[in-house]
């Protein structure tokens, strides 16, 4: 074992965590603490000066947010990771670390209605700038990049549509142009997908999601893939330039293939302050170890309701990846052939009305705003995920009127479908 590298479960078990040094407790603890007691003076200088690794306070880092950390990068495939509040804060994060006022990024025009709404609403107070592509159309990608692009964003496996996107293709035009490609890998977990391995620079996830599984706690992760040259272009002078806070330090330079990792938490982190609570670092922890487990049994599930619903009068078209008829189903196969995910939307021949009967008429799935629980859930988009959205963004983003979200949990298939059945006679 000492010479192989783990399998994915077994990372998913162990990665980052060992028995606690003073008690011997093999679950990770809880490390309910605001700050951590100093060696001595000189501790201290090295610590606030980024010369030894440590622990100062819980907003920039904490040990159970540490092991949290270690072993989503090692899913990933990645060289570090930081943790915060959501997925929402690690995407702050991110574009904090490489956008200006006046820049510019390139996002898929197919991404989760909140992402839509940072993006292109919230983003505008710091002056960054979004330019709307088709993630299925390379050409049109590049064609909006110019001298202030500082990256592309796409997700890997796109909210709510379910469809998979040509993560290398992208990662190609990006590099091309000397930009560092994000992906957000939420709807499809390292599982099923690991960007990094395609040419990602960057993975981001909501772990409120699938990760964490069991709707219980708020988190997001960032993952450096280690693999941008931040230094090349000089487009990114937080990773490339002294930091006066830190003695003139330059984070690549001094860092490597995690500086952004480390400028992550110790310049986006540390003064935005979106920190994860170490209790919900700790049951996002516990999450990870099943992983493998929950996903390949969404995946299983979701297929077969989305087969059957694919043969019911009342449904006017189905679109989940795994489907052999489905116009993504060669990307899914090239890129995760374990399968299509356990989130997929549909659509409902008697339109918006419609889907808001059915939603209300179901039993066992819940009703609500999220995804990746093992629990079956549903939602109607364009009347509330997406609502803040224009008719035409609605219908861009894959959110019609007409369209429904299922996101199939673990349960047993037969009731799943028999939950959907009784809810399409009512409608």
């Amino acid at each position: 074992m000492a010479n192989n590298e783990p399998g994915f479960s077994t990372l998913a078990v162990h990665a980052g965590a060992q028995p606690d040094p003073t008690t011997g407790a093999r679950a990770t603890p809880i490390y309910q603490t605001t700050s951590f007691v100093f060696e001595d003076a000189d501790h201290a200088a090295s610590l606030f000066g980024l010369k030894a690794f440590g622990n100062i306070y819980t907003r920039i880092m904490n040990p159970t947010q540490a092991v949290l950390e270690e072993r989503v990068a090692a899913l990933e495939g990645g060289t570090a990771a930081l943790a915060t509040a959501s997925g929402h804060g690690a995407q702050l994060i991110i574009f904090h670390t490489i956008m200006r006022p006046g820049d510019n990024f390139i996002a898929a025009n197919k991404l989760y209605g909140g992402s839509i709404n940072q993006f292109g609403q919230a983003f505008q107070s710091f002056d960054w700038q979004v330019r709307w592509a088709d993630p299925a159309n390379i050409e049109e990608i590049e064609s909006q990049i110019d001298d202030r692009t500082r990256a592309v964003f796409i997700e890997s496996l796109a909210n709510p549509g379910g469809t998979f996107v040509d993560i290398a293709a992208i990662a190609e035009v990006a590099h091309k142009h000397g930009l560092p490609l994000i992906v957000d890998n939420t709807m499809a977990s390292p599982y099923l997908v690991r960007p990094i391995e395609h040419g990602a620079d960057i993975v981001v996830h909501s772990l409120t999601k699938f990760i964490g599984g069991h709707g219980n706690s708020m988190g997001g992760i960032i993952v450096d893939g280690g693999t941008f040259d931040w230094s090349n272009s000089g487009n990114y002078p937080m990773l490339s330039e002294p930091r006066p806070e830190y003695g003139g330090m330059v984070l690549h330079e001094t860092f490597g293939n995690f500086a952004f990792a480390i400028a992550c938490r110790v310049l986006g982190l540390r003064d935005l302050g979106p920190a994860i609570a170490p209790f919900n670092a700790f049951l996002l922890l516990t999450g990870a170890e099943t992983l493998p487990l929950r996903m390949q049994r969404h995946c299983d599930n979701a297929l077969e309701a989305a087969r059957w619903l694919n043969a019911h009068d009342k449904v006017a078209w189905v679109s989940y990846s795994g489907l052999e008829e489905d116009d993504n189903h060669a990307l899914m196969q090239q890129y995760s052939p374990k399968g299509a995910g356990a989130v997929f939307t549909f659509g409902l021949a008697g339109g918006y009305e419609a889907g808001v009967k059915f939603v209300e008429s179901l039993e066992i799935f819940s009703h609500l705003a999220n995804i990746g629980d093992t629990k079956s859930l549903v939602i109607h988009p364009a009347s509330t995920t997406h609502r803040q959205l224009s008719p035409e963004q609605q219908t861009a983003a894959g959110a019609g009127p007409d369209v429904v979200r299922l996101s199939i949990g673990i349960e047993d298939i037969a009731d799943i479908i028999g939950d959907l059945e009784q809810a399409l006679a009512k409608v």
